[in-house]
């Protein structure tokens, strides 16, 4: 049995994930696969991703690999990244595509007008560094100070039905939901894995967590 199966499903810069992960658990195996067997038999599982939601959602089926995530987002320690955590919810307005349904809630875009408080234009997509506010206590915060500052690549965000999903928030300009938790899962909007000291400690905790 693999440690941790990063999920790999033709989408995404997988290499940068996994070399993040090597480097916060040198003792852990593992894994970039697209093997349904290989990520239902994994100790956790990430499940990264770039690109187009639609686009994303057909690979995933097309590799049957759609009720192996489905399971592990429901069983075992489980982390989603950038479009990784827009497909765990129901509908994406990217497309007009369903996601997989495991969160209860929308995907959005940011608005095609917004101004920052001086009045510039700001661009879509939001990419940069970006202050994260966690909105509560969780493990995988655990050595990271309260808005650290985390790189985000995306034109469109999550708005989860259940408030207490909510982990994080960030603005840009408006407040928007950047991480949320259920149980063992928990998804992040940004990309951990080039955030630096604040990303590989994230990445670490969830390594080391037993949900």
């Amino acid at each position: 049995m693999v440690d941790v199966a990063i999920v790999d499903y033709g989408m995404g810069n997988l290499r940068s994930v996994e070399q993040a992960l090597r480097h916060v658990a040198p003792e852990a195996d593992v894994v970039v696969t697209d093997d349904a067997s290989v990520i239902e038999q994994a100790g956790r599982v990430v499940f990264p991703g770039q690109g187009a939601m639609p686009d994303c959602m057909r690979e995933l089926d097309a590799r049957g690999l759609r009720s192996a995530v489905i399971q592990a987002a429901k069983n075992k320690p489980f982390l989603g990244i950038c479009i990784g955590l827009q497909m765990l919810f129901e509908h994406s307005a990217e497309g007009d595509v369903a996601g997989l349904g495991v969160l209860r809630g929308q995907v959005l875009r940011f608005a095609a007008n917004m101004q920052d408080a001086r009045g510039n234009k700001l661009k879509v997509p939001h990419m940069g560094w970006n202050q994260v506010h966690h909105a509560t206590d969780h493990p995988l915060w655990d050595g990271i100070a309260q808005d650290a500052r985390f790189y985000f690549v995306h034109s469109y965000y999550v708005k989860p039905q259940d408030e207490t999903l909510i982990q994080a928030i960030s603005d840009y300009p408006q407040s928007f939901v950047c991480a949320v938790a259920q149980e063992n899962l928990f998804a992040v909007q940004f990309h951990p894995e080039k955030s630096q000291a604040a990303g590989l400690k994230l990445l670490q905790n969830f390594v080391q967590w037993n949900p």
